[in-house]
């Protein structure tokens, strides 16, 4: 369930209910790929933004299909929020960051410090920071920056990483991973 829309009962929210009510056991690293790969029945995502103030906490894929409406809803979450824009985010990438999640097993949102980037909010990063990509898969809505207060960088790269799907950044001075729908990569310290 999400607070950026509001009103009565949906199906979505009703999916949000009963899962908030599953017990389920936490998996072990050798089990990323069946949780990317189809293992159980639905795939959540909960996260908040401290740049807006808004927090989201979905069901986004449930019995074999990703919800469209909640696509959408993420998508917007996940926009940059210094200039507005917003594009469809890899649902790939959702996927890592679920599962990662659950092999951490943390109840705690990801906070979310970047999305999706525009070219512009990317060039003006890239002028400040060496560490930002020219081609950066932000401006793709491919990659997200996260964090958890209680696991350390180390704890979710290592998380991140035995979902073998994309790349995963270590940024332990700013206290933040980045995971992505690239190519299997790793990097940072």
């Amino acid at each position: 369930m999400t607070n950026l829309t509001s009103g009565g009962f949906t199906r979505r929210g009703l999916l949000g209910v009963f899962a908030a009510t599953m017990v389920v056991a936490a998996p072990t690293y050798s089990n990323a790929f069946a949780l990317l790969k189809g293992a159980g029945d639905i795939r959540r995502i909960r996260m908040t933004s401290g740049r807006t103030g808004e927090s989201i906490d979905t069901i986004y894929w449930i019995e074999g299909e990703y919800i469209p409406e909640v696509l959408k809803e993420i998508n917007f979450f996940m926009r940059d929020w210094r200039s507005g824009d917003s594009m469809k985010i890899d649902p790939r990438n959702l996927d890592t960051m679920a599962a990662s999640h659950r092999l951490l097993d943390v109840n705690e949102p990801y906070m979310l410090l970047s999305g999706y980037r525009s070219p512009t909010t990317n060039a003006m990063l890239r002028s400040k920071s060496r560490g930002v990509a020219k081609n950066s898969l932000h401006m793709k809505g491919q990659a997200a920056d996260l964090r958890l207060k209680s696991r350390s960088v180390g704890q979710m790269a290592k998380a991140a990483a035995a979902c073998a799907s994309g790349g995963v950044g270590r940024y332990s001075r700013s206290n933040f991973v980045h995971m992505d729908s690239g190519p299997v990569r790793t990097w940072g310290g």
